[in-house]
């Protein structure tokens, strides 16, 4: 009775219910209740819906879709930027260090010949016969100046590394840190080349001794290298210093004193790339190009000043005049082949602690 007022009062949706009931008993094997009137049926085993072909099939797409991304990531060009920004191959120091050879063995060829005497003009040698006594004393005070500025520089680089407070702050890194160091090197800098020199004692001593100082404390962090590799790049130093110096005593008076425009445009570009290695790590291509640059530029550079200071040091000796309201300063030309020597130092001493590292590995 109950379904037959359902019925009347619902007819469309009550017959869609009974007919969803009466499905749902057949399809779990009950028997169906008699009041429906529908013959009983045996029950049906249900089938499934999915294919049996599905699941190799989507396997196998998913295998074609990982051979097709393979072979397109493979056979993909890489574009500018990830070259660059990619990590640097075993050859990233190879042409660095083949320029540093080129111009060593040029540096070898030029001690022979000059100091063969096979050049047709006479040398610095030649004159120094004909100097009188102050040019002579000029040029022993500036190389005076000049080892006494080594000797300065070394004994800050022992002080400042024995005290630790020193250490943690020259060490430190960071903008503000780098800044501070770079103003206090240039300042102290044109402080001592500024004042104008007098014998004795004075300001411009003064002044001097703190402009090697602070080079000393800047270089300290040099001494975690240890005591083998600074002791070789103190010699290797040397014997560069030296060697250089007598390719420009025994060279023509002017012969490389027009060296000083291609120097400047090439300081200008190491200290380019050195700026540009804050930035950019050696971790990447275009880091590892930028860092052989400034590192076998420097030292190919720096080399090139030695030979140009040094016979410009001769030059104002020569020239400058005996009696005159200002003397001949020592001091500025003894700075001039110190940073040269400075800087040929710090770059034999990172490559002598790269050839020890991977001779490790």
């Amino acid at each position: 009775m109950l379904l037959a007022r359902l019925a009347c009062a619902l007819p469309g949706r009550s017959m869609r219910l009974l007919g969803q009931s009466a499905i749902q008993r057949f399809s779990h094997g009950l028997p169906l209740p008699k009041s429906t009137g529908l013959p009983s049926l045996s029950p049906l085993k249900p089938k499934s819906l999915i294919p049996r072909n599905m699941g190799q099939r989507k396997y196998t797409e998913n295998s074609r879709d990982r051979d097709r991304t393979h072979i397109e990531s493979r056979s993909r060009t890489p574009t500018l930027k990830e070259r660059l920004m990619g990590p640097p191959t075993e050859n990233a120091y190879s042409m660095g260090k083949g320029a540093a050879a080129g111009a060593a063995l040029m540096g070898m060829v030029a001690l022979c010949y000059y100091g063969l005497g096979l050049a047709k003009q006479p040398s610095i040698y030649d004159h120094s016969v004909m100097w009188p006594q102050y040019v002579r004393d000029r040029i022993h005070a500036t190389y005076a100046y000049f080892g006494a500025s080594c000797a300065l520089t070394a004994a800050s680089s022992a002080a400042v590394f024995q005290s630790e407070a020193l250490m943690q702050l020259i060490t430190r890194s960071g903008w503000v840190a780098s800044l501070i160091t770079l103003g206090l090197v240039m300042g102290t800098g044109a402080l001592a080349q500024s004042i104008n020199y007098e014998p004795g004692l004075g300001p411009k001593q003064l002044a001097w001794a703190l402009h090697c100082a602070v080079l000393g404390a800047v270089v300290a962090p040099l001494c975690f290298l240890g005591g083998p590799i600074l002791t070789k790049a103190l010699l290797y130093t040397g014997g560069i210093v030296g060697g250089l110096s007598t390719v420009a005593a025994c060279a023509p008076s002017d012969k490389f004193l027009y060296m000083g425009g291609p120097l400047a445009i090439g300081l200008g570009i190491v200290f380019a790339s050195s700026l540009a290695s804050m930035w950019l790590p050696p971790t990447t291509a275009v880091g590892a190009g930028l860092a052989s640059m400034s590192l076998y530029g420097g030292l190919i550079l720096f080399s090139g000043f030695l030979l140009y200071d040094t016979q410009r040091i001769v030059k104002a000796a020569e020239m400058h005049p005996q009696y005159s309201s200002v003397f001949y300063d020592p001091i500025n030309h003894a700075l001039a082949i110190y940073m040269d020597a400075l800087n040929i130092f710090i770059r034999m001493a990172i490559i002598l602690s790269g050839d020890q590292g991977n001779r490790r590995k």
